[in-house]
């Protein structure tokens, strides 16, 4: 499985690690990714996804039926 949020779609970002003599290098910056068990209340059952740290703040805010339907997952094949 790629390292890749599943409702949200984000992904790594490439960028420069920065020396003190302004030396630059290829770095790769991660996305914060963590395997997290959500109840989903239609289903009536738990759903295991791997969600940013943001996508986790943003489900307090949203329902997992909305934001899952913005994603264009199928939360039934999960």
């Amino acid at each position: 499985m790629a390292r890749k949020c599943q409702l949200t779609g984000k992904t790594a970002n490439n960028a420069f690690a920065v020396s003190h003599s302004h030396r630059r290098t290829k770095k790769l910056q991660e996305v914060n990714l963590q395997w997290k068990r959500i109840w989903w209340e239609s289903g009536n059952r738990w759903v295991r996804l791997r969600l940013s740290t943001k996508a986790i703040k943003t489900l307090e805010h949203k329902s997992l039926d909305t934001f899952a339907k913005e994603a264009g997952i199928d939360l039934r094949r999960l």
